[in-house]
């Protein structure tokens, strides 16, 4: 063990420990969701990329020596490559705005750090976690940075498993192409289409979302960096708030930029707001294409039958044979907790005071949740379910050749109220609309082989 200490006194740390005394201290104090920060190695990553740039800023800024920016810069490269990830043990829910989690990056970086310089942990008047790593910052500039890093980081990784759902659906929808079936509205005939306009409709849906999360990726861009506690800018030499932020862009890769009021800046959450409000359209998106594949699927003998999904498991402990749709059940638990993530994103932007608002860690969990989940959900739909899809073709037939809908074709010519009058009798005495419209002779032959084709009315033109 080793003895470090803070305002409330000494503790002891464990010597293989990298964290200290204030991490310590918060492993004590929240334990609430059992889910520790390191379970998001993008946060993780995203603040040593915080880290490792002010470090450069300040350096230039000759806040400190050589010596202590190669210890720091050693320090977060091996974060940046997934290392030390294990020390971040502090729980995602936690008080204090986010200290807890800027502490820890600040205490591992430092102990770290001394080894690269040849000293021991806890060292700290070589390297000390506040004057040094966290030096020209405060966890209300720190912290939000960092998260608007960690969310784009997921952004990237998000928008390439949906890219290969869209793919898969939009394969569907080839291979689907001409399959004729019925199309509904209100659960009720409609008029015919073909199933592979359905899927591809599923795969446009879902492309506009990932334009979508590309577009609002970019309210991200703009960081308080260099604000320090309040937006003031206290503590920060001349010119370095513009150094982290040109280091910070070449670190990740992005046109990071100062916002233009860092009071302003420094309050606001909006922009997790806004990324979180397009999760959730996400999730309204893919929970209605897992209900409508739930309801294709339904059957396989009392319901529409027309599609079947890759048996998956045994659907039951009781009914022999019975096999669910099990992937599209969980996605669609996916999007409603996602949903509810974004309610809580809401209410904590809601409830910032003043000049910070206490509660970005809450935003940090459930938009980093919603963005893990979807990763998962999105690359476990196509594989288990999407990839593996079949059409009944003979049962989409068969629903085509009686229904009623296909009257809606007959407005042009015999007027509503005609097509009106078939469909009740159609209805009335079981007969098909078809055989009505010979039977009463209202159209040629040729006439009813043109408007009542049912691939013609799907917009296919005969293909």
């Amino acid at each position: 063990m080793r003895i470090e200490h803070d305002l409330l006194g000494e503790k002891a740390i464990p010597d293989d420990a990298y964290y200290g005394v204030q991490t310590a201290r918060a492993l004590e104090n929240f334990h609430i969701s059992g889910i520790p920060i390191s379970q998001y190695s993008d946060l993780i990553r995203a603040l040593a990329m915080v880290k490792l740039a002010a470090a450069r800023a300040n350096y230039e800024c000759k806040q400190f020596s050589e010596a202590i920016l190669h210890g720091i810069e050693g320090a977060c490269h091996e974060i940046i490559e997934g290392r030390l990830h294990e020390q971040f043990q502090v729980d995602v829910i936690q008080g204090g705005a986010g200290t807890s989690t800027n502490m820890a990056a600040n205490e591992v970086i430092a102990n770290r750090a001394l080894e690269f310089m040849g000293f021991g942990k806890g060292q700290y008047e070589q390297c000390d976690p506040h004057n040094h790593v966290n030096c020209s910052q405060s966890t209300n500039d720190a912290y939000p940075t960092a998260l608007h890093v960690a969310i784009f980081l997921l952004n990237t990784k998000l928008i390439t498993q949906l890219r290969q759902l869209v793919a898969a659906l939009r394969r569907k929808g080839d291979e689907f192409r001409h399959i004729i079936k019925m199309g509904r509205t209100q659960l009720q005939d409609a008029v015919p289409m073909t199933m592979g306009q359905e899927f591809l409709a599923f795969s446009e849906s879902l492309e506009s979302e990932v334009f979508a999360l590309e577009r609002v990726e970019t309210v991200l861009y703009e960081v308080n960096m260099g604000g320090t506690a309040i937006g003031t800018g206290l503590n920060a030499p001349t010119g370095y708030a513009e150094r982290c932020v040109d280091h910070l862009a070449k670190i990740t890769g992005k046109p990071i930029r100062l916002a233009v009021n860092l009071v302003e800046a420094t309050q606001d959450t909006q922009p997790f707001v806004l990324f979180s409000s397009v999760l959730k359209s996400l999730a309204i998106k893919l929970s209605k294409i897992c209900n409508d594949l739930r309801l294709l699927s339904s059957g396989p003998r009392a319901g529409l039958n027309e599609i079947n999904l890759p048996a998956m498991q045994p659907g039951s402990s009781i009914m022999p044979g019975k096999v669910n749709p099990v992937i599209p059940e969980v996605v669609n638990q996916v999007c409603f907790k996602v949903i509810a993530n974004d309610l809580a994103v809401t209410l904590a932007a809601e409830a910032g005071q003043l000049q910070l608002n206490v509660m970005e860690p809450i935003i940090a969990y459930c938009i980093l949740e919603s963005q893990t989940m979807f990763m998962n959900a999105a690359d476990t739909l196509r594989q288990h379910c999407v990839d593996g899809i079949t059409a009944n073709q003979n049962i989409c037939r068969k629903y085509v050749e009686h229904s009623i809908g296909v009257v809606t074709a007959l407005n042009p010519l015999l007027g509503y109220d005609v097509a009106t009058q078939l469909a009740a009798e159609a209805m009335k005495t079981g007969k098909g609309i078809v055989e009505l419209v010979r039977e009463k002779k209202l159209l040629s032959e040729e006439q009813i082989s043109t408007v009542l084709d049912p691939r013609v009315m799907t917009g296919a033109g005969g293909q």
